[in-house]
């Protein structure tokens, strides 16, 4: 069937698609239990600094390197640069479930052959596959990944559903500048300076109370 790229990326992205996003906090349910994010303004910070510094960069470069490759050997050289630059186990685990179910479910309605690979990387390869725009699907994805991550502080912190979308239309202003910036999927630009959501991550792993699974 031809269907218009935007539909296929809603459908593949949709909190409906069921790759589980919603039980993932990236680390934030630990920032919040130490103090660090503590409010509207505080989270909107963070999740800023993740945006550009840190997975949100780096997923965005990984997913681009996927749409690019031309062979399998390239897509697994990939994903094995996406599991060495996961800073912590609990990282790792957030994107390989992920990539899993992605994986699982693209393959039964599309047909794609598509390996177990890392979410990025499943979302870029399959993006080509069909030959859906890089652009788009960088922006979409990383806009999904916000609205995530977002959900998650509502449910953690005094933050208001307004108050949150008003948080999440400035965040997604700043997307098509990163996707423009990531587009080559040059993985030596692959770096991580969010130094306290990957020692976030790292504290969740033991924190005796959580609700969500990183």
């Amino acid at each position: 069937m031809d269907i218009d790229p935007v539909l296929t990326l809603a459908q593949w992205l949709s909190p409906a698609y069921p790759v589980g996003a919603f039980a993932y906090s990236h680390g934030l349910e630990a920032a919040v239990e130490a103090g660090r994010v503590r409010d509207g303004a505080t989270l909107k910070d963070w999740l800023a600094t993740v945006l550009w510094h840190g997975a949100g960069h780096n997923d965005a470069l990984l997913l681009a390197a996927a749409w690019h490759a031309e062979t399998r050997a390239e897509l697994d050289r990939i994903d094995a640069s996406a599991r060495a630059f996961a800073a912590s186990r609990e990282r790792l685990l957030e994107s390989a479930q992920q990539g899993r179910a992605f994986c699982i479910v693209t393959n039964a309605i599309w047909d794609g052959g598509f390996a177990d690979y890392t979410y990025p990387v499943a979302v870029g390869a399959a993006a080509a596959r069909e030959a859906l725009p890089l652009p788009l699907t960088q922006a979409m994805y990383l806009h999904a990944f916000l609205s995530n991550l977002v959900a998650a502080g509502q449910r953690l912190l005094p933050v208001g559903q307004t108050e949150g979308q008003a948080m999440l239309r400035r965040l997604t202003a700043r997307i098509p500048a990163l996707a423009e910036a990531t587009a080559k999927g040059d993985l030596a630009r692959l770096s991580g300076t969010a130094f306290l959501t990957d020692i976030a991550a790292m504290h969740h792993e033991t924190q005796t109370t959580r609700i969500f699974r990183t």
